[in-house]
Order: structure tokens, then sequence, then C-alpha cells
């Protein structure tokens, strides 16, 4: 699975341009790099404002110019975070109708294991700031805000909901790949258009729900046994309000990580995982054209979105239905 690389940004001729920078690996598997095209297996890229389909690509520069610095990343100690994820936590419950409770023996293993994945990705965890892990359990299908806090596990839940991943047994669909998937400024997100493809589905959701884009990644074809790997767009996204979302908490999906819109909305308008989105947008202005206009950035916000898989845990498996059923009801915030 490919690697994740940070921007270098450069001033020239009074333009702005990225570059590449060393990163992140973002899988589990120490997997050989192709180039970024489509499987071939599947034929066509998916269309524009459907699922998998890619970002526009940012250009390369022409030649090496003077590096610009971007403003910090915010940092809070620990007194600071903890009363953020709360506000956080408040604001979910009344944003989100579909918030979930998260039982004590699920979140204890999603921090178990988004901490092994961040440290096979190296992911530098160098500041307290909100990771969103998925949990890919055909099982569970789970996402979790949780303010990750480095050098301890005593994490805190800000909010969940149902989600779907890939699934299994149908032609050209894969398996979510498990990892560290940032949202890196290499490659500049967008927003929903509202269209429908041919059977009438709005596969990105209604018009302005954010895509995040984590780039082409290796995955599980889905339909082969052998479970030979192929390349997916990997993206993080809205579904069909009226035919897909109710269907959130099964896998489902051709890789992607669906999510509800009330969700969607939430991460989006307190830019969760837009840092590095933040710190482009004071000197690039496609990135400021994309972030809501009334965003409230948290200072708690990071990059990284944590896929892990509970399947061999049966500890998980046998959480009693009723301590994770929805905790609210009330009206979502629409965006």
């Amino acid at each position: 699975m490919q690697g994740v690389n940070c921007p270098t940004l450069f001033l020239l001729a009074g333009s702005l341009l990225l570059a590449p920078a060393t990163g992140w690996a973002t899988a589990q598997q120490d997997v050989p790099v192709a180039s970024p095209t489509p499987d071939k297996e599947k034929g066509q890229p998916a269309q524009a404002d459907q699922e998998g389909a890619p970002s526009p690509a940012l250009p390369p520069p022409v030649e090496a110019p003077l590096p610009i610095d971007l403003p910090p990343l915010p940092v809070l100690n620990e007194d600071e975070a903890r009363e953020e994820a709360t506000r956080l936590n408040h604001d979910f419950r009344h944003e989100v109708p579909v918030a979930l409770k998260v039982p004590t023996v699920r979140k204890e293993a999603w921090i178990a294991l988004a901490q092994k994945q961040l440290e096979l990705a190296s992911y530098p965890l160098d500041r307290p700031q909100v990771l969103v892990i998925v949990d890919r359990n055909p099982a569970v299908q789970r996402l979790c805000l949780m303010l990750a806090l480095p050098h301890s596990s005593d994490w805190q839940v800000i909010g969940s909901t149902k989600v779907s991943t890939g699934t299994t047994g149908r032609k050209f669909y894969y398996i979510t790949p498990t990892g560290v998937f940032v949202n890196t400024a290499d490659i500049l997100g967008y927003r929903a258009l509202g269209t429908k493809n041919a059977n009438g589905i709005m596969g990105n959701g209604i018009k302005g729900m954010r895509v995040w884009d984590f780039g082409w990644q290796w995955a599980e074809k889905g339909w082969l046994p052998s479970r030979e790997k192929g390349q997916i767009r990997l993206e993080m996204h809205a579904t069909d309000p009226v035919y897909l979302e109710s269907r959130l908490g099964h896998v489902a999906s051709e890789g992607c990580i669906r999510i509800p819109a009330s969700l969607n909305v939430f991460i989006d308008k307190h830019g969760l995982i837009d840092a590095e989105y933040e710190r482009m947008a004071t000197v690039d202005i496609r990135f400021r054209a994309l972030l809501r206009k009334d965003r409230v950035a948290s200072p708690l916000a990071g990059a990284a979105v944590v896929v892990v898989d509970t399947s061999d845990m049966p500890e998980v498996m046998n959480v009693n239905t009723a301590d994770a059923k929805a905790v609210t009801h009330r009206p979502g915030v629409k965006g």
C-alpha cells in the first residue's frame, strides 16, 4: 500500500507550488507500490462524484524554489485537550442524531488496535488530537471520534456512529484496508455535486457533502477466494440519504468508508481531520475555497483515519446490543 506524503510549500515568481516530501507509511503490509492507476480488471475508473472517483491532482513543481513556512499546529496540554473534547462531545450529541454509545470493551479494543496501527505506520502522535477510528469488522461497522493523547492509553470518546466499509462476494468490491490514512494536503479533496448514477443513487451524498480522499491504496479483492490485491481510491464520504444511509452498519461499499450525512457535516464543520488543510488555507486559495466558510476549527484537529479490525476479538463480538444503542434522536444540523 502506498505511503502518504506531506507537502512542502514553495514560492516561485509569486506562485505557490507543492512538492512531495517523505511521509508516513499507511498500511499493515509491506507491498510494492504501483503507479497510481485503477485496477485494470475493474475497467474504467469511477465517474466524477461517484464512490471511488479521485480528487483533482495537484500539479508538480517546475523547479526547486525557496520554501515558505506554514503556521504551526495548535498544541493543548492534557487538561485543555480534555476540556475541548468534552465540548466536542456535547456538540456531537446535539448535531449527530444517529450517535451511538461506546461500550468500554470496544473503546479499549479500538485504542489498543489504533495504537498498534500508529506504531506500524510510524505516524507521529506528537500532540493531543482527534483520530477517526473505523472498525471494519463486519459484525461491528462503527466509527469513533476519539481524543488521542501521546504516551497514554487514556483516550477520550467524542462520538460514534454506524458506517459501511468494503464488502465481499460482489465483483469489483474491495475489502477496506486496515492502516493509517492521512488527509494530506498533497491531495485536494472535493465536495459532492449531488448527481445520481444510472441507478438513481447519489454515491457521495447530497450536494456539498465533503469527500476526504486518501489516494490510491492496496486492498484485497473481496470477490476472489485468493484475496489478491489491487488498488482502490480510498475515500470517506456520505452516501445516498434515501436508499443507502439507513443501511449503514453493514458492509456494503466498494472499499470506501461510508458515513452518515450528519457526521460528515460535524467533521467538516469542526475541521476534525483538516489540520493540514487549515495550514495550507493560509496561503493557498484552493484550500480556502474547499473548507466551509462557517467552520469553527477545533484546536484538536488532526489528519488521520485509522482503520482497525476486531474480528479476532470475541469480547468485542459479545457486547450486549442494548449497551450500544443510539443515545440521542435530536434533529441534526444541516450543512
